[in-house]
C-alpha cells in the first residue's frame, strides 16, 4: 500500500470508538493507563470510578490488576460506551452514560476517581471538579492524566501547522485540542478551589512509535473527529499533505518509521 492510498483509505477502519481503541490505545493510551493506575496506587476492593472513559481502558486495567475492585466507566458518548462493553465481554466494569458536569452519583460513592486526557475537554472544569470531590469519600481521591502544551510536543505542533496549511484552521485546532489543558499551577489552584486540599503534580515521558508520517495521520485521523475532515480531501491535497508530514517530520525520523516524546502531567488531589 502506497502512501496516498494509506490517507484516503483510513475509512474503511470503522468508526472512530473501535478506531480510538485499535489505535490510539494500542500506540500509547494503555502504556499512560498502566503508569496512570500504578501512580494511583489501587487497592483491591476499592470503589473506582474512570470518569470520561472512553473505550474503557483505564478501568479495565483497574479490573485487571485490583481484584475485587468495584469499577465504573463513566462517558457522554454512547459511541465510546459500546464500544468500552464490547471490550469488556466478563462485564467486570458497570458502563453508565453521564457527563463530569453532572456526575449522576450519590455523595461519597467513591474511593478513587480517575481520569486519563479528560479535564482538557471539559467546558465547565470547576463544576466537574467541585461534582468529583462531591462523589468522593471523605479520604478519597482523584488521580488524573493531562497532556502538557504542544510546546512540549512538537511533532503534534507541526502536524496541526500542516493540518492549517492543507485542510484549514479548524482541522489544525482539533490537532491542538487535547494540548489545550491548563499548565501545572493553573490547574493546582482550580482544584484547590474546588476543596481539594492535598495536590501534586509529576511530570511523565512516553515514547510513541509510528510506521511513517502517512500513518500517523491515518490513525489519529481515523480516531478522531478529523476523519470529517480528512475524508473528503482529493488526491492532490492529500498528497501534498503527506509530503509536508514527511518534511516537518524529518526530525523524528529513524530507521523504523517516526518516534516522538509525549508528555503528560499526573495530578494527584485528595
Amino acid at each position: 500500500m502506497n502512501e496516498q492510498q494509506e490517507i484516503t483509505g483510513w475509512q474503511l477502519d470503522g468508526n472512530s470508538a473501535e478506531a480510538y481503541e485499535k489505535y490510539l490505545v494500542r500506540r500509547f493510551f494503555r502504556r499512560w493507563a498502566e503508569r496512570l493506575v500504578a501512580h494511583a496506587e489501587v487497592r483491591p476492593g476499592q470503589r473506582v470510578l474512570d470518569a470520561g472513559c472512553g473505550t474503557g481502558i483505564v478501568a479495565r486495567t483497574v479490573s485487571e490488576t485490583a481484584p475485587g475492585a468495584k469499577v465504573t466507566g463513566l462517558d457522554p458518548n454512547e459511541g465510546m460506551l459500546h464500544e468500552a462493553r464490547r471490550q469488556d465481554p466478563g462485564q467486570r466494569v458497570t458502563w453508565q452514560a453521564g457527563a463530569l458536569e453532572s456526575l449522576p452519583f450519590a455523595d461519597d460513592g467513591f474511593d478513587l476517581v480517575l481520569s486519563q486526557q479528560v479535564l482538557q475537554f471539559v467546558p465547565e472544569r470547576s463544576t466537574a471538579l467541585a461534582g468529583i470531590r462531591r462523589v468522593l469519600a471523605p479520604q478519597g481521591q482523584l488521580v488524573f492524566a493531562l497532556l502538557r502544551g504542544l510546546d512540549f510536543h512538537p511533532s503534534y505542533a507541526a502536524l496541526a501547522e500542516a493540518l492549517d496549511r492543507h485542510v484549514g484552521r479548524d482541522a489544525g485546532e482539533m490537532m491542538r485540542a487535547p494540548f489545550s489543558g491548563p499548565a501545572p499551577e493553573p490547574m493546582r489552584a482550580e482544584l484547590k478551589e474546588a476543596g481539594f486540599r492535598d495536590v501534586e503534580i509529576r511530570h511523565d515521558i512516553l515514547d510513541v512509535r509510528f510506521p511513517g508520517p502517512a500513518e500517523y495521520l491515518r490513525e489519529e485521523a481515523a480516531s478522531s473527529p478529523l476523519a470529517e475532515h480528512l475524508g473528503g480531501l482529493d488526491p492532490q491535497t492529500s498528497g501534498a499533505l503527506i509530503a509536508d508530514l514527511d518534511a516537518v517530520l524529518a526530525p523524528f525520523m529513524d530507521d523504523a518509521g517516526v518516534v516522538f516524546p509525549m508528555e503528560t502531567c499526573f495530578v494527584r488531589a485528595g
